[in-house]
């Protein structure tokens, strides 16, 4: 199966050495695709080289920052015309092992959609410092009341059938930023998909700094009050 790797990148520098190894020792026959928004800390010209030496290894360089929902917009919609027949996201922070990825892919057999959920392994958020732990549970119950779903919805560590999943459906998440993740699983859980969920460890960001920001998150309350009024009209 014709399998591509999604991972936008922001000043990943330090992460993404560590992750392409891994990946490429899971399996070798994957193509990789980076879609990077203008980083600043070398990250890009270490893709470069990636590239130079695997030219499986691919890569979209965009002039600004334009949000990782926009990356995944755009990453997704390469992989539907290149003919892929499946593609996994993921982060680039170290957070996402790729150890799940063949979990991930077995399980679409039965599955159009695969994705990790966080709270169905004990302890997955075990060494986050308390007040992230706080914050991301509070995000999951409250997206999964407001939205009446039971998914982790804002990871981004996903797999899809994409000879089933139609991009025009993934496409009418509007948002390009964070809540891209939680508004495309809502979406594609009304359009009657299987949506299936693994268990997945977290482990917190080592190396390199979070890319969310305090306007981030008001800005995702933001748009889920508004979102999850305008469902019911």
């Amino acid at each position: 199966m014709k399998t591509i790797i999604i991972i936008p990148t922001l000043n990943e520098k330090k992460n993404i050495k560590s992750l392409v190894k891994k990946i490429i020792k899971i399996n070798n026959k994957f193509d990789l695709l980076f879609v990077d928004d203008n980083s600043t800390d070398g990250t890009r010209t270490d893709i470069i080289k990636f590239n130079k030496k695997n030219k499986k290894i691919k890569f979209i360089f965009r002039k600004k920052k334009y949000g990782v929902g926009s990356a995944h917009k755009e990453a997704l919609s390469y992989a539907y015309k290149q003919k892929y027949n499946i593609a996994i996201t993921m982060d680039a922070d170290g957070t996402h092992d790729p150890k799940y990825i063949p979990k991930l892919i077995e399980n679409l057999k039965n599955h159009p959609i695969v994705i990790t959920n966080r709270f169905l392994s004990n302890n997955s958020l075990q060494d986050w410092p308390f007040n992230r732990r706080v914050l991301t549970t509070f995000r999951y119950y409250l997206i999964n009341f407001m939205l009446n779903i039971s998914y982790d919805t804002s990871g981004a560590f996903r797999c899809y059938d994409l000879k089933k999943v139609k991009i025009k459906d993934i496409l009418l998440a509007k948002d390009n930023g964070y809540s891209f993740f939680w508004e495309s699983t809502y979406i594609l859980h009304r359009k009657k998909y299987k949506i299936h969920e693994i268990p997945g460890d977290l482990p917190f960001r080592k190396l390199g700094d979070s890319k969310m920001k305090i306007s981030d998150i008001i800005s995702a309350l933001f748009y889920l009050l508004i979102y999850s009024i305008k469902r019911f009209f």
